[in-house]
């Protein structure tokens, strides 16, 4: 069964790294990231919470710390200074079902990696620095993977701009574009959608966030199975669908 990691929500959560100016409603966060989980279980994943990090705001968002490639995980270094002491807690949750490497120089926030096959897209972002892009091709290359650093001209990290799902790059070419992509073919997010490009593959569903109708509606139309997901007060936080969990896979 895939494993999908997640962590509870912080009560801090309202004190987190934004550039929204809206206040997250903490007590809907904990409602929408419950419903978030049970999806997960729903389409066959088998949910397993890291310790809950009550004095991180930011620590539900359990992307950001870590890359599981397979039998390996890559313990990352989150951008954001107040976000350093997460990585150890997802470390100790991991150390059990994967082979732990960690990034030791530079900042790679894992919301800036996007894996398609055995390659590894890097955004570079204000999160993510080419040093730590470097020290992640360094550390993957023995592994199989190779490093592709990718311009990211709007949104918090790559995959805020695009995901890929099978072989369909779902993306804002406003933020990202397409060409930097080998092997998938590109779908543009439907106009005003500009957060449309991030979904989460669970199994055979594809999750999909609220505020993008007419981009699921495109991605049924391609034969997706798609459940639909309210996640405004993680929009308030930056976050997407991808952010909250850490999904197993093959190699």
């Amino acid at each position: 069964m895939p494993l999908a990691f997640t962590r509870a929500v912080s009560p801090r959560l309202a004190e987190c790294e934004t550039t929204q100016a809206e206040r997250v409603d903490v007590p809907r966060a904990v409602e929408q990231h419950a419903a978030y989980e049970q999806a997960l279980r729903d389409a066959g994943l088998e949910v397993r919470r890291l310790s809950p990090l009550d004095d991180f705001p930011d620590g539900m968002f359990v992307e950001d710390t870590a890359l599981l490639l397979g039998e390996y995980a890559v313990i990352l270094r989150p951008g954001a200074a107040s976000r350093a002491g997460e990585t150890d807690s997802t470390a100790a949750g991991l150390a059990d079902a994967f082979t732990l490497h960690r990034l030791d120089t530079g900042h790679v926030d894992g919301g800036d990696v996007l894996r398609i096959g055995q390659t590894l897209y890097v955004g570079i972002s204000t999160r993510t620095d080419l040093a730590g892009i470097r020290a992640l091709g360094e550390l993957v290359a023995p592994l199989g993977y190779r490093v592709v650093p990718v311009p990211v001209a709007g949104g918090l990290h790559l995959k805020s701009a695009a995901t890929c799902v099978r072989d369909v790059l779902i993306h804002n070419p406003a933020w990202v574009s397409a060409h930097h992509f080998e092997g998938a073919a590109p779908l543009a997010v439907a106009p005003g959608e500009e957060l449309g490009g991030n979904v989460l593959l669970a199994g055979e569903t594809l999750l999909t966030p609220a505020d993008s109708p007419r981009t699921a509606e495109a991605l049924a139309a391609r034969g997706f199975r798609t459940v639909t997901l309210d996640i405004s007060e993680m929009r308030k936080a930056d976050a997407a669908l991808t952010c909250m969990s850490l999904i197993s896979e093959p190699a």
